[in-house]
């Protein structure tokens, strides 16, 4: 079934508990607007690349009781598919330049909205993301044990998902490789999410890899 880009919102299987309204609190107290969400530095004595920035700050559901949230400029869209087991399939249109980009906005809102990092699996069908090239430089064993702790996202290449755990969200970047390549990614993002699977990159490219059956 294809894949249709739809209005950006994030899907109610993405998001974490939801905030109750102001309404119906006895005493509601404002809150004040919280920043950015931090960038997560590097571990102890492993100097390497800052994780990219978040997008630009939303206003928070809580700031005030009429407040609303502001999407950011690509957000994860309304779901465009369910697979048989239930799980939720959704498309974020983007080049083989930006679906790096378009993934790490994707995980950025995931997180901006209850999802806890270890939550999520990032997987890139060509060049490898810089946290894990990053991770890899110290040896196989330590890039491991940072997918058995389980407590922060985790990103890996297609050889190294077939490996990877299930987690409730697994993000694809289309970012290069062949047909062969993406099919195998998608395979195997899909075996691993448990709730939602995110596929950033060329609609026309992954609809025709997923009518060939994946």
């Amino acid at each position: 079934m294809p894949l249709i880009p739809e209005e950006p919102q994030i899907h109610e299987s993405a998001q974490g508990p939801r905030v109750t309204s102001a309404s119906s609190r006895t005493a509601p107290t404002p809150r004040p607007v919280p920043g950015p969400r931090p960038v997560a530095p590097p571990r102890p004595g492993r100097p390497g690349p800052a994780r990219p920035a978040p997008p630009a700050q939303r206003t928070p559901r809580e700031a005030t009781a009429a407040a609303k949230p502001v999407p950011s400029k690509r957000a994860v869209p309304q779901s465009a598919a369910a697979a048989a087991d239930g799980t939720q399939i959704q498309l974020i249109p983007a080049s083989v330049q930006g679906a790096l980009d378009a993934a790490e906005e994707a995980v950025d809102l995931l997180l901006d909205s209850g999802r806890a990092p270890g939550d999520v699996l990032v997987i890139t069908t060509g060049e490898p993301h810089p946290w894990a090239t990053h991770e890899l430089s110290f040896g196989e064993a330590s890039y491991w044990a940072l997918h058995d702790a389980g407590d922060d996202v985790f990103h890996t290449d297609v050889a190294g998902a077939e490996r990877a755990g299930a987690r409730p969200v697994v993000v694809v970047a289309v970012n290069g490789g062949s047909e062969a390549v993406t099919a195998s990614a998608l395979s195997a993002a899909h075996a691993k999410a448990t709730a939602l699977l995110i596929v950033c990159g060329d609609p026309k490219r992954i609809n025709s890899v997923m009518d060939a059956g994946v």
